[in-house]
């Protein structure tokens, strides 16, 4: 991994962890509204920024999770698992809008993982917190899409890692 490339991974790590942190309170109960999961979408761009989404996860859930054990192993591999979908399948789809609107699919349906987190830890229905942790994700990966979009027409993200 090239210094560039690492540097680049902390620094959204750490945007990640900052994000998370201001809204912490709706980002861990079954209404969920992290909105520092708009970062997911970067993947979209260059699949090299998944390193520090990862990180940003695992030391958000680390550090501010009121179920640190669940949310390392349920938080972050939703992460991983929808990261890794994504990545393999924007081979497949052209198109930046087409990529992130996937991407934004793929999130929302693996946030099954966090309703079992939340079954597990407090007994929460699945099928109701899937539905409200999906409702959630979506929201704030549909808004965060032209947010990206934005942000890679200004810094060419392709070219930033």
């Amino acid at each position: 991994m090239k210094v560039k490339t690492l540097v680049v991974n902390g620094i959204l790590a750490a945007l990640y962890i900052a994000v998370s942190m201001l809204i912490q309170p709706f980002g861990f109960t079954n209404v969920q509204f992290r909105v520092s999961e708009m970062f997911n979408h970067l993947v979209v761009f260059n699949k090299k920024y998944m390193y520090g989404i990862v990180l940003g996860v695992f030391f958000t859930n680390l550090f501010f999770s009121p179920m640190v054990a669940y949310d390392l192993i349920f938080g972050v591999g939703q992460s991983v698992l929808a990261l890794l979908v994504a990545i393999v399948s924007m081979r497949f789809i052209k198109g930046i809008w087409a990529r992130m609107m996937f991407n934004t699919i793929v999130f929302t349906i693996t946030m099954f993982l966090i309703a079992i987190e939340l079954n597990l830890a407090f007994g929460l229905p699945f099928y109701f917190t899937w539905l409200t942790t999906a409702l959630g994700e979506f929201v704030v990966m549909l808004i965060g899409a032209p947010v990206m979009y934005v942000l890679n027409k200004r810094l060419n993200l392709e070219q930033r890692i």
